[in-house]
């Protein structure tokens, strides 16, 4: 998994929880990488997975809603840090549409050995999409954060529907986005 995830995510552990946190859960995950992290590095996902299972038992907050409170920190960043992937595109379902043919190309242009999750629309009801994630990671949750984030951006009225579809593993969800109004 590429380091700006682990980075980002770090970050937002501080803003939300303070430095104190972001050691703790560090130091009590005993990492390989001991949790230094460079934004181009690559490192093994289970070092986020250890970190999120900490900070949800110091925070008493739930794994999936710590991870999609992340998603939709994390949707921010890629504006800030690739504003082209947005150049042109004035909607959410029309940039969603676009992850899997256009910004994953990209971005294993940028990485050539990332991992990324898989994505099938389908776009047979107007004014609607269907987006089903598959990935060997249970990051589900990440994509629903990375969605919510992207609705908000685009400023639009949309109802957002996740079924979980890896009988709760995290690795696999179907979201049916229907644009309200």
């Amino acid at each position: 998994m590429k380091g700006i995830v682990f980075t980002e995510f770090l970050e937002m552990v501080e803003a939300k929880f303070g430095d104190e946190m972001v050691d703790k859960i560090i130091d009590d995950a005993a990492l390989p990488s001991d949790g230094v992290y460079t934004a181009i590095g690559t490192y093994d996902h289970q070092e986020l997975l250890s970190l999120v299972a900490l900070l949800s038992e110091y925070t008493q907050l739930p794994i999936p809603q710590l991870v999609e409170k992340f998603g939709h920190q994390l949707f921010g960043q890629f504006l800030a840090g690739y504003p082209g992937f947005f150049s042109g595109i004035n909607s959410a379902l029309d940039f969603l549409a676009n992850v899997e043919n256009y910004i994953h190309v990209e971005v294993l242009k940028l990485y050539p050995d990332a991992e990324l999750p898989t994505f099938e629309y389908d776009r047979s009801i107007p004014g609607a999409l269907v987006i089903v994630y598959r990935s060997t990671r249970p990051f589900a949750s990440l994509a629903l954060g990375l969605i919510k984030g992207c609705i908000e951006h685009f400023g639009e009225e949309i109802e957002l529907e996740a079924e979980d579809l890896s009988f709760g593993k995290g690795t696999a969800m179907k979201f049916t986005l229907v644009k309200q109004g």
